[in-house]
């Protein structure tokens, strides 16, 4: 081994060495620090607690189109179907008959003139 071979290799190992140490020492000290900040948190919290959070709102999301006209299809369909449930079928036939026998009567009236009229 050289004279610049060894002096790049022990300036290479004592270089890591150095850097090693120093991120130690700092990963240590961000560590400490994280954990003082805990305790010191605890601490206040215990002498002054912080207010509650207010209860978290609800997330209101817009329906999409398929959605809304699903909703509109169905709202009509409720409404066709509670019209018919509440319909007075017997009024219904009651008026159907009448408008029956009067279309029929109309009908007999116009054959008994045409059929008067003719000599």
């Amino acid at each position: 081994m050289g004279f610049t071979t060894g002096l790049l290799g022990g300036f290479t190992l004592t270089a890591t060495l150095l850097y090693l140490s120093a991120s130690l020492h700092t990963r240590n000290r961000s560590y400490q620090s994280v954990l003082l900040r805990q305790q010191s948190h605890l601490l206040n919290n215990i002498v002054e607690p912080q207010p509650a959070l207010p209860p978290p709102t609800a997330r209101v999301i817009d329906a999409g189109l398929w959605e809304t006209a699903k909703d509109r299809w169905n709202a009509e369909l409720e409404g066709n179907v509670r019209k018919v449930q509440e319909m007075d079928w017997r009024g219904v036939g009651e008026r159907v008959e009448e408008g029956v026998s009067r279309i029929w009567r109309r009908a007999y009236d116009k054959t008994k003139e045409v059929v008067d009229k003719s000599p």
